[in-house]
């Protein structure tokens, strides 16, 4: 999941510049996305997701661990576009329910990115995804997501890049 859940932070610590709405609203007068989403953070999160999922390739190629997934170089852009659009979708939601950037929204704002990786990968390559997210991985990822997610969100907090810890 690492190339799923790295775009995210690398979005927000290395974003910034011209939001991908363009500053433009929707047709409820609320913005479209905000100003959050910017195009700089998407392409630099999506990068790094493909370069972690680059490099888990080829570490898994040198010591072949047996329990973990193989990812092809379809199943890392997939999981990294993914969880960035799931965040995208979730913003787009967020501004049509009249919650401001940064607002606490529970298990949305967790599982966002689970979702749209894998929403992607079961449109464009669910055999990759059937293959490798077993139950006993997904239920991993269920309870393994909201943790990492804060505990991201507080450091990036202290590192001053995110307004709230949530």
């Amino acid at each position: 999941m690492l190339p799923a859940y790295l775009p995210n932070p690398v979005a927000a610590l290395f974003g910034g510049g011209t939001p991908i709405d363009l500053g433009r609203d929707f047709s409820d007068g609320r913005r479209i996305f905000g100003d959050g989403k910017t195009f700089r953070g998407l392409i630099l999160g999506i990068l790094a997701g493909i370069g972690i999922g680059l490099l888990q390739i080829r570490v898994f190629g040198i010591y072949r661990w047996e329990n973990l997934p193989l990812h092809t170089l379809s199943s890392i852009a997939l999981l990294s576009i993914g969880a960035l659009l799931g965040d995208l979708c979730k913003s787009f939601f967020k501004r049509r329910f009249g919650k401001e950037r940064g607002s606490k929204w529970p298990i949305a704002d967790q599982y966002d990115l689970v979702a749209g990786a894998f929403l992607l990968l079961l449109l464009v390559d669910p055999v990759w995804l059937f293959a490798n997210v077993t139950i006993p991985v997904f239920i991993l990822i269920l309870i393994l997501t909201p943790i990492l997610h804060r505990a991201v969100n507080i450091i990036g907090f202290h590192l001053k890049v995110k307004e709230v810890p949530w």
